[in-house]
């Protein structure tokens, strides 16, 4: 491990642009200033994101606050995923902001309450991924919840107002179930290492065959149940559809790219404690059976939605099950799976929630029963909108077909095939409704009189690069993403070095 300014770095550049746009003037003048404030901070965030990732690779593991702050390989892949998704998501927000603000949708201080708010919620999701020390990892996620309830509720309507409350009240009673099982762990840890030292999960993985078993595993479900909640597992999700759906289009993309992917980071942390403590079998049951139920559940509620974004938000549900899925089967391959899964499912549900976006500014209205023709409406829109909902359906030559032919096999190796033939049929219901929003929404007759224009290109740029990364994942992944994903695998699996390899496409050879 070696000591680095790189992860305080991270985190203060996120947190100094927020302070900075709150403390400035609320005005029309400044709204440019505040954007090109904005705009530096996620440039300044990306580059540092991707900076550590390549120094995590090089030199290892990078500690720093006396080892409170930690990136090592399994955190390199979140600390990635917030710097490119948060970056393109805050570049689609200055246009589509924009918008809102020339309609009236949104004032010039709630204009710049959402930039700062948007700044503070990278922070907070930073704070979580680099925290080495298990109580500041709870205060990240608990902060997570406050920075983003406020964007969720920006526009002040009734069902907004709803869904912010409704999400802060359910994600807050959960994460202190969180805190039970963040509390046992460390007192359990107390008993066989100095209490300065039990706080931090380095100590604990390393000592975790001394810990007492039994608390192990009632610690373990409090965590699953409190950052499950936050994650959107089953039966913990119920915030989630009203949140998506509420909150502005990046703000969603963010939330279901991100923000999930953070509460499933730290179950996959308290994971990996538990199977070295007792073994895999009883982890792995239990997120297998919660898994198929998340899959489940989101598959019997996805077809019958009509809001492009609630529906997008059970697709997230989906997704969030699948990767549980792989973490219970387990293995090598199963757990590089989930991680290839979390970062192709953010890409893709990035692009789509940025496409809804632009659906609503041009349509002005969610329901799909009124949305037809996007693509001669809006050809642009349209073929992202087409490309992400053809990925998310796992159809080649897309990125998340990779990752979940990788599930599948997993699964299928590990001895579970009439589990995957039932997530397979489950899986057909979800890609129905997505042919369905392609069949009626994107390729469907247009509303006569409705004029043929696309959104600015300050939104359409940043959906082009994330269609870009998703066909890149998808054909020809980067070779340092596959050496992380060993890395990460390596780590989960307490093996210190990976033992899965992933390769650009979707073979993965494992090595005994």
């Amino acid at each position: 491990m070696v000591a680095s300014d790189l992860p305080p770095l991270l985190l203060l550049s996120p947190l100094v642009a927020a302070l900075l746009i709150f403390a400035m003037p609320s005005s029309g003048r400044s709204a440019r200033l505040i954007e090109l404030l904005h705009l530096a901070s996620l440039i300044v965030v990306l580059v540092l994101a991707l900076t550590t990732v390549g120094y995590v690779l090089s030199s290892g593991s990078l500690m720093a606050f006396g080892d409170w702050l930690m990136v090592d390989p399994l955190a390199a892949i979140f600390v990635g995923l917030i710097g490119v998704v948060g970056c393109l998501t805050g570049c689609y927000s200055i246009g589509y902001i924009r918008h809102d603000v020339e309609h009236g949708e949104l004032t010039v201080l709630k204009q710049k309450l959402y930039y700062g708010f948007f700044n503070l919620f990278l922070f907070t999701m930073l704070l979580v991924v680099t925290a080495n020390n298990i109580v500041m990892m709870w205060v990240g996620i608990e902060a997570t919840t406050l920075g983003s309830a406020f964007l969720v509720g920006i526009y002040g309507k009734g069902t907004s107002l709803e869904a912010a409350w409704k999400y802060l009240i359910i994600c807050s009673v959960g994460v202190a179930f969180g805190l039970y099982g963040t509390v046992l762990t460390f007192a359990n840890a107390t008993a066989s290492i100095d209490p300065h030292q039990a706080v931090l999960w380095t100590s604990i993985i390393a000592h975790a065959k001394d810990l007492d078993p039994t608390l192990v595993k009632i610690a373990f479900v409090f965590v699953l149940i409190g950052f499950g909640t936050k994650a959107g597992i089953f039966p913990m999700h119920a915030w989630l559809p009203d949140a998506h759906s509420e909150a502005p289009s990046p703000v969603s993309g963010l939330l279901s790219g991100v923000l999930l992917k953070c509460g499933l980071f730290v179950i996959i942390r308290y994971y990996a404690v538990t199977m070295k403590a007792i073994g895999p079998e009883f982890p792995q049951s239990i997120l297998l059976v919660l898994g198929v139920l998340t899959v489940a559940i989101s598959a019997f509620l996805v077809f019958v939605q009509h809001d492009f974004k609630r529906k997008l938000a059970y697709h997230s549900i989906e997704h969030v099950g699948l990767i549980v899925i792989g973490l219970g089967v387990g293995g090598p391959l199963g757990i590089a799976a989930a991680l290839l899964h979390t970062i192709n499912h953010s890409f893709t549900k990035a692009l789509l929630f940025c496409g809804s976006g632009n659906v609503l500014q041009k349509y002005g209205t969610r329901d799909l029963r009124s949305v037809k023709g996007i693509l001669r409406t809006a050809p642009v829109t349209g073929l992202f909108i087409m490309a992400g909902a053809l990925a998310l359906a796992g159809f080649p030559p897309f990125n998340v077909f990779v990752s979940e032919f990788m599930v599948f096999a997993a699964g299928l190796d590990a001895g579970y095939p009439k589990l995957m033939i039932l997530v397979a049929l489950l899986f057909t219901i979800t890609v129905a409704a997505l042919v369905d929003i392609i069949a009626h929404s994107v390729l469907g007759k247009a509303p006569e009189n409705m004029e043929k224009s696309d959104s600015s290109w300050l939104s359409l740029a940043p959906m082009g690069a994330l269609l870009a990364l998703i066909m890149v994942f998808g054909v020809a992944m980067p070779r340092p993403v596959g050496d992380i994903l060993r890395q990460a695998t390596g780590i989960v699996m307490d093996h210190g070095t990976a033992t899965a390899t992933v390769t650009p496409i979707e073979r993965v050879a494992v090595k005994k």
